[in-house]
């Protein structure tokens, strides 16, 4: 294994001092429990939205706290989930009286977690709702869910909900537009090689130089399978197909009824895409992968939207939702309407993400 890194055990708490130090005025960090949050809250009068997950996946979420994105995000161990008191405490840091909105991918530590911090938060006379995000359309269950894994939908609900929150969205209204995101998201990655957990010291898993992974997760899960080495067209339009033409499927999310004060079951109903709609093209790096390569990636998947009738509106690119040094990709397409347009605009002050200041 070749980092740089001191201590595996010291990966997490040194990265999280390195932040402190180079982004004053945007984060703080709050240690014992360990949560990043903006330099200027409470921001009062405003719904605080908070994210979290196992480390590893930087920028995301810690590098998109600031103005404009995420009150505070909660860093577990590398690819582990974070606790509920860290959870429970950063809402409490940065609560500015409209309530919390958390932000959970669909891995089943997270939910787990995170409805057990609603659950301690509410009990403190705090206001608060979790969304899931589950827009991974490669496998229905794997190994650390149960439902579609949560992945680079994540990254632009931040940064829409986020720009919300800024406008005073309150709660609910808040709540739903996150669900609007998530139900017209989707997403696939795919990777080249494996990486390397600093405390396991080995790769995660073996993949043969002459073969890919298509539909793997951001901690390495398998994904729809394994095969020869393909070139990035074939790549991309692998990933492209499989979202564009996944089909509408019914799911059940856990959700909080505060009329009834339980954890309720709620059925959505997903629209696939069609011709005609407007989208936001995503294109991220797994960690390893250089910039040079995701540009042809875009290209072709510019190309394949053009020939469905999709109009990319709006694009991203770049290394976001990592998993440390893998090699690899992933494509994440949402569908846009002029709400979700004016919000991703909005602009935005963060140590991964910066623009319209």
């Amino acid at each position: 294994m070749k980092k740089l890194i001191n201590k595996p055990e010291d990966v997490v708490k040194e990265e999280l001092e390195g932040v402190a130090l180079a982004y004053p005025s945007m984060v703080k960090v709050h240690f014992e429990p360990d949560f990043v949050y903006r330099a200027d809250a409470p921001v009062q009068g405003k719904v605080a939205l908070i994210s979290g997950g196992g480390s590893g996946h930087e920028p995301m979420h810690g590098g998109f706290v600031g103005m404009g994105m995420l009150d505070a995000a909660c860093p577990g161990q590398v690819f582990t989930s974070p606790t509920p008191d860290q959870m429970l405490e950063s809402a409490k840091m940065v609560h500015g009286g409209a309530g919390v909105l958390y932000l959970v991918k669909n891995y089943t530590g997270d939910v787990m977690n995170f409805e057990m911090a609603a659950d301690m938060a509410r009990a403190e006379g705090i206001d608060v709702l979790n969304l899931l995000i589950d827009d991974d359309a490669a496998v229905k269950d794997s190994l650390y869910t149960a439902g579609r894994r949560g992945v680079g939908t994540t990254v632009l609900a931040e940064k829409i909900c986020g720009a919300a929150a800024e406008k005073r969205y309150d709660l609910k209204k808040l709540a739903d537009l996150c669900r609007k995101v998530n139900i017209n998201g989707r997403s696939m990655g795919m990777a080249l090689t494996s990486c390397t957990v600093p405390m396991a010291g080995k790769p995660t898993f073996d993949l043969p130089e002459d073969e890919m992974e298509i539909g793997i997760g951001i901690h390495g899960e398998p994904g729809r399978k394994r095969l020869k080495l393909k070139t990035a067209d074939e790549i991309t339009e692998m990933l492209a197909l499989a979202i564009i033409e996944d089909p509408a499927y019914h799911r059940t999310v856990r959700e909080w009824d505060a009329g009834k004060a339980e954890w309720v079951d709620v059925d959505l109903v997903d629209p696939p895409f069609k011709a005609g709609d407007q989208v936001l093209a995503f294109v991220n790096g797994m960690g390893g992968t250089p910039a040079i390569e995701l540009a042809i990636i875009y290209r072709k998947l510019h190309e394949i939207c053009e020939k469905k009738g999709l109009k990319i509106v709006r694009n991203l690119m770049g290394p976001y939702i990592t998993s440390l040094e893998m090699q690899g990709c992933s494509i994440t397409l949402l569908k846009m309407d002029d709400e979700l347009i004016k919000l991703w605009d909005a602009p935005v002050k963060t140590p991964g993400l910066r623009w319209g200041i």
